[in-house]
């Protein structure tokens, strides 16, 4: 039996690359899957039900549940049909994995108006849309006296913590998710919501100059590394929330608000039982607001 046995969760952008691999991931682990993705192109633009579909085929083939969502994530009315959707044919949702993302690369003096809402609305509304609603199902659950154990897995970036050039768009997207996953982790505290948020490095259609290693040697910018975090942060016992994590190859760090706070690694692919014994006890309490505000004028 599976860690997520009996657990129901969304991965958005879950057609391709890291979404893909999530989405496997976490069927394996025995949660019931929703494949979210528009299947577009690389802008954003298209679209195309086959590559969620054939992760719906996959799973399916593995023995796991699986359905499709076409649903626009960056839609506010589509994120909360998505959400219902998902309770009507699986009875509950437990885990939202935000992973869609868009590319408008372009220097900040040449970029236009349309090519700066492109990627803010796929990235930050498209993480906050979802949330709203799943954040709203979860009070709604709490309220009523049922015990919710949710979690909620944002994708950021380096090139939101550093900077990137010519990424002024995806950069002050992928910063606002961080804000965005601290504070549905403090607002989602009283009805037993965690939220974190995961910044993989990759190998997908965003990141394309991680070329694969030879034949026999250890792919450190497989998709599929960045996957068993993923379903650790989504298992109902696991301790963390309002954490960052960067994620790739054999490794873990835990970001810090000045330096990397946790640095673990592991022989080849990460395991949950792994993740387990590599951070027990070494993840701080999220800070509360009133922490940075104490003694301040008011």
């Amino acid at each position: 039996m599976g860690r997520l046995e009996g657990r129901v969760a969304i991965v958005t952008g879950a057609g391709r690359g890291l979404g893909r691999a999530h989405a496997l991931t976490l069927a394996a682990e025995g949660a019931k899957v929703v494949v979210n993705d528009l299947g577009g192109d690389l802008h954003g633009e298209g679209r195309d039900a086959t590559p969620a579909q054939e992760v719906v085929r996959d799973i399916a083939k593995a023995g796991g549940e699986a359905m499709v969502s076409g649903h626009d994530i960056s839609d506010w009315a589509q994120a909360e049909a998505m959400v219902a959707e998902t309770v009507r044919r699986f009875g509950r949702l437990d885990v939202l994995v935000n992973n869609a993302g868009i590319l408008r690369d372009r220097l900040l003096a040449n970029m236009s108006e349309a090519e700066w809402d492109a990627v803010i609305r796929v990235h930050l509304k498209g993480h906050a849309a979802p949330t709203r609603h799943a954040m709203a199902y979860w009070r709604e659950r709490s309220k009523a006296g049922e015990t919710v154990r949710a979690s909620v897995v944002h994708t950021t970036s380096l090139a939101g913590i550093v900077g990137n050039f010519g990424q002024a768009n995806y950069a002050s997207a992928k910063l606002g998710i961080v804000g965005l996953s601290r504070v549905v982790a403090l607002e989602g505290a009283k009805y037993g919501v965690r939220s974190n948020a995961v910044s993989p490095s990759a190998r997908t259609r965003i990141e394309t100059t991680l070329k694969p290693p030879p034949a026999g040697v250890f792919d450190v910018f497989d998709p599929a590394n960045v996957s068993p975090l993923i379903a650790w942060l989504a298992m109902a016992d696991c301790p963390a929330t309002g954490q960052v994590f960067q994620a790739y190859g054999n490794r873990v760090e835990v970001i810090g608000h000045s330096a990397i706070a946790v640095d673990v690694r592991t022989e080849g692919r990460w395991t949950l039982a792994a993740l387990d014994k590599a951070l027990a006890g070494k993840l701080q309490p999220a800070p509360a607001l009133g922490a940075f505000v104490e003694g301040l004028p008011q």
